[in-house]
């Protein structure tokens, strides 16, 4: 074993995630519980110097560490980066909604430690490892969704926790037969030795992952708990839910699928399901009325166009590109639409919405921009997320699920539009007085939701900039 195989500087980012979720659990215990604000800055300070060593880390190629376990690559720097960064956001949209509440310290280091499982499950190239990062990133989540402390978050927590420990028993299930079929939970060598394995058992083990990381990702058939943990928690732990644990399942489910052996026709289930969660989904959102629930069954739509490089994964040369573009795309837009949200948290319904437009113009155009990127409207950012996408998986051979993929672009249009078209109706004189932010939401979240907003529009010109560039 040589010394870089153990160099454990290599995990510096991961490391300052562990020891701040520490630090800020001790920290607060000894913090009187009305000044627990220290707390929050440095959790705020370790989010952001974990994703700069991350970005400052970034490999020019691949190789990896500790026995072949973790990979130090582009998949793991993007989520080094990417994971961190959006539960920073999620700090700064929860300003309001944690600070001064008698769990602060606590949501700062249950936040901590699910980024840490998140980018561990991005980063691992070992079965087993893969089995402990799922569990740090999923048990913070069950106490995260019940911190608001009402009975509909307490419905949304049991039914969080029971899908998620039984897709963790499918998954480990799923471990236990792949490893013991190959002789090995290291990625390295598998594809080969499960080539010569019992198709049964391969495909019953690699259905059994897959369907435990569907859970992490949102996707079908794990995807029930979302909407409704996405209504009855805090809107800043909604965005956390929607956007940072999506990033590392869906990294994870594309290093499965390209170690996966020619004789299971992975790739198709892969398809199959992002089919469903199109689906599901697109038509799911048509018919709610609160603006959270219906930002959750987006998130598993979105999950289901995510889903599409990983299925040509092994067939198309710019999988996996795509699919990192499309994550960072997908996380930025929808925290953008999140912190709108979180700027007027009493704006529940989608009628609530009323007037927007008028006494919040910047903040529509937020709201406009971020709704208009998760369709996949140009010049948004998801847009160029969409056209990568569709290209990889039309090259990979898999051109029906482009059209079927197409059609639900053009079917989600209908949502999004009835999320922004109240905000440019008058207010009439029923209006419900929901007008303006309030005063603890009009600073940190106010422009937190105006840069990201400027961030989708300056991203998808951006990137339509080089893209252009690059094809002449």
């Amino acid at each position: 074993m040589t010394a870089m195989d153990m160099d454990y500087l290599a995990l510096l980012p991961e490391i300052i995630l562990l020891g701040a979720a520490v630090l800020v659990l001790l920290g607060g215990s000894f913090l009187p519980r009305t000044r627990q604000h220290p707390t929050r800055w440095l959790t705020l300070g370790a989010l952001a110097a974990s994703s700069a060593t991350g970005m400052a880390a970034m490999p020019g190629g691949s190789e990896s560490i500790f026995s072949g376990t973790y990979a130090l690559d582009p998949s793991t720097a993007i989520v080094r980066v990417a994971a961190p960064l959006a539960t920073l956001v999620v700090v700064l949209l929860g300003r309001h909604e944690f600070a001064g509440t008698a769990r602060e310290s606590e949501t700062y280091a249950l936040l901590l430690l699910a980024t840490l499982g998140t980018v561990v499950i991005g980063g691992t190239t070992d079965l087993l490892v893969l089995v402990a990062g799922y569990l740090l990133a999923s048990i913070p989540l069950y106490a995260l969704i019940g911190l608001s402390r009402s009975a509909p978050a307490a419905e949304a927590t049991l039914k969080t926790y029971l899908i998620g420990a039984l897709s963790g028993v499918v998954l480990m299930a799923g471990v236990a037969l792949l490893t013991g079929v190959a002789g090995t939970s290291s990625y390295a060598g598998m594809t080969e030795a499960l080539g010569r394995a019992p198709q049964a058992a391969v495909a019953g083990g690699a259905v059994a992952v897959l369907i435990g990381l569907a859970f992490k990702a949102g996707a079908v058939p794990g995807h029930f708990w979302i909407p409704d943990a996405s209504q009855a928690s805090g809107i800043a732990v909604a965005a956390f839910i929607t956007t940072v644990p999506k990033i590392g399942a869906l990294i994870a489910m594309g290093r499965l699928v390209a170690v996966m052996p020619a004789t299971v026709d992975v790739p198709l289930l892969v398809a199959v399901l992002a089919a469903a969660s199109m689906g599901i989904g697109n038509l799911a959102a048509l018919a709610q009325e609160n603006v959270r629930r219906l930002l959750g069954w987006s998130t598993v739509s979105q999950i289901g166009y995510l889903l599409m490089p990983v299925a040509v994964i092994t067939r198309s040369e710019g999988a996996s590109v795509a699919l990192l573009a499309y994550i960072v795309f997908y996380a930025l837009t929808n925290l953008a639409v999140f912190a709108v949200v979180a700027c007027f948290p009493r704006r529940e319904k989608l009628g609530d919405w009323v007037g927007l437009a008028r006494g919040h113009p910047w903040l529509t155009g937020s709201l406009v921009l971020g709704a208009l990127s998760l369709v996949g409207t140009p010049p948004t950012a998801v847009f160029l997320g969409k056209v990568a996408v569709f290209t990889v998986t039309w090259d990979g051979g898999m051109s029906w699920l482009v059209v079927f993929a197409a059609a639900n672009t053009v079917l989600s249009l209908i949502y999004y539009l009835r999320l922004i078209r109240p905000a440019f109706h008058p207010a009439g004189d029923g209006s419900t007085g929901l007008s303006t932010a309030p005063r603890e939401v009009a600073r940190t979240v106010v422009a937190t939701a105006l840069v990201l907003g400027a961030l989708v529009l300056a991203a998808g010109a951006l990137g339509a900039g080089i893209w252009f560039a690059v094809a002449g």
